[in-house]
């Protein structure tokens, strides 16, 4: 008798369930069981149009605050070897030119040097360090690349009548407006040893500037 009651409590369960499943799939039109779809449509990404290219080059201006003189303006041209996506290599050209020195400002007198040796030259060959690459977001919508990099490197500067090796440090950061241009803000420490006043000083002239650089 036990027996007879637990086989129709089962088949009463056995059809509940039956009826249950059927009703659910009646009305949404799918299969329990199936509960993932494998049918996924899938989306069109169109990747960055993004030159691989390696070299840069463009103008810049800034100011040249040289040691003992006025900060006059700076002007040249830089171009970069892209190596790898850490380090690259760059070399400078620019020209700026020194004001009257503190001393002949205060003493009135004759001034010490020619404008001709006021002339304020020089190049360089850097190696530099892309520290912090990255990227920000403009209006929340579009991205840009962007690098901090850190900058060391050696050169020479004619001034004063006479050329000087010169050893310059500095930081940059590089925004990439689009596939082929980019915004650099750079400021450099140019460093030698002049002797121009009597004795030997180890001078520090700073350079800030900015550039516009083209991709190719």
């Amino acid at each position: 008798m036990e027996h007879w009651h637990q086989r129709v409590f089962l088949t009463a369960a056995l059809s509940l369930a039956a009826l249950t499943g059927t009703a659910a799939k009646a009305e949404t039109g799918t299969d329990l069981m199936s509960v993932i779809d494998p049918d996924i449509e899938r989306r069109d990404v169109t990747p960055p149009d993004i030159d691989s290219e390696d070299f840069e080059v463009g103008p810049y201006v800034g100011l040249l605050a040289i040691q003992d003189f006025d900060a006059d303006w700076v002007y040249g041209i830089r171009a970069a070897w892209h190596v790898s996506e850490d380090f690259f290599f760059e070399a400078n050209y620019g020209q700026s030119q020194g004001d009257l020195t503190s001393f002949e400002k205060l003493s009135g007198g004759a001034p010490l040097f020619d404008d001709s040796e006021r002339d304020y030259t020089f190049y360089d060959i850097n190696i530099a360090w892309n520290a912090l690459p990255g990227e920000i977001f403009l209006f929340g919508q579009r991205a840009l690349k962007s690098d901090l990099y850190l900058v060391l490197g050696a050169g020479n500067t004619d001034f004063l009548g006479d050329n000087w090796f010169t050893v310059n440090i500095g930081a940059g950061y590089r925004l990439l407006l689009n596939d082929w241009l980019a915004l650099r803000l750079d400021v450099r420490d140019h460093i030698f040893d002049r002797d121009t006043f009597g004795e030997s000083e180890i001078t520090h002239n700073v350079e800030l500037a900015t550039t516009l650089t083209y991709f190719f």
